[in-house]
């Protein structure tokens, strides 16, 4: 494939950055739309997309200095290529930066947090699945080896691929970037279709978790281990464990979103039948015996 999308004189511009950013554009302007759907503020979504954005990557890179601050600390200038470490741990760190950005704004601004994760639900696996489209032109999160009787398996010739991501050159690999990234548009389109119609608050951010890590726990089958983390040896690697939570917090949310329905329409339902208080009630007759 192609690491390097195209290149001005020596400055060279990453395709999985340069896919990555589109994704995001897109996932921003979806944003807008799907918090009108529901009913939220989209100024207030535009800003939480961007503080959580910034602080997802500033974790990530900030991890990446710490771990290799002896070797940077002598070559200042490999700071600059430090845009091209894509590892899952990172990727994890930024996530979880990201939420707690997203949450303390959210409350800050006073948004409805099930409304704005509903609203954000789309946007998410939107940009998820321009960003498994990057890694397929970088080489990033490549698959397991393919063997020659798989006609769609991708091979590697770039140089590029091999130093900033240890891909493996010309072996005929799974492209497993590719059908992540089909699995995340499905999603997308999914929780797009079914934001608008009739739910209860939480539901659609509910699903966009399951999906989210049955795609990551079974595309994890085709994708090679090398850096990722594997347990019980070799039994499930790093992403997959993290799909397990993101399955279970999605079935609590949908869970969670029921309850809350349920309670509401016995509230409701209590609040119909209980009498008016403007009412007024039968004077009592007075039992008078015979005179």
């Amino acid at each position: 494939m192609h690491p390097v999308l195209f290149h001005i004189g020596s400055l060279l511009i990453p395709s999985y950055g340069a896919i990555t950013a589109f994704g995001v554009l897109i996932a921003l302007i979806l944003a807008q739309r799907t918090a009108r759907i529901v009913h939220v503020d989209a100024g207030k979504v535009w800003n939480l997309c961007i503080i959580s954005l910034f602080a997802a990557l500033a974790a990530a890179r900030l991890l990446l200095v710490a771990a290799n601050w002896s070797v940077l600390r002598n070559h200042p200038a490999w700071l600059l290529g430090l845009a091209m470490v894509h590892h899952p741990l990172l990727a994890g760190v930024g996530a979880l930066a990201g939420v707690a950005c997203a949450t303390w704004y959210a409350r800050y601004s006073k948004l409805s947090f099930r409304a704005t994760a509903d609203a954000l639900a789309p946007p998410l696996a939107a940009v998820l699945a321009f960003e498994q489209l990057g890694a397929l032109a970088a080489g990033s999160g490549y698959g397991t080896d393919a063997g020659p009787r798989v006609g769609w398996a991708i091979i590697y010739t770039s140089p590029l691929a091999s130093i900033w991501s240890g891909t493996p050159l010309g072996v005929p690999l799974h492209p497993v970037q590719a059908y992540a990234a089909l699995a995340f548009l499905a999603l997308a389109v999914l929780l797009w279709v079914w934001l608008p119609l009739e739910r209860r608050p939480g539901d659609v951010a509910g699903l966009w978790l399951m999906g989210a890590g049955v795609a990551i726990y079974f595309t994890e089958l085709w994708r090679d281990w090398v850096g990722r983390g594997s347990l019980f040896n070799g039994v499930i690697d790093g992403p997959q464990i993290a799909s397990v939570f993101l399955v279970l917090a999605g079935a609590l949310t949908l869970r969670e979103a029921k309850n809350r329905s349920r309670e509401n329409n016995e509230i409701l339902r209590d609040s119909k039948g209980a009498p008016r208080s403007d009412a007024q009630s039968p004077l009592p007759t007075e039992n008078r015996g015979p005179a």
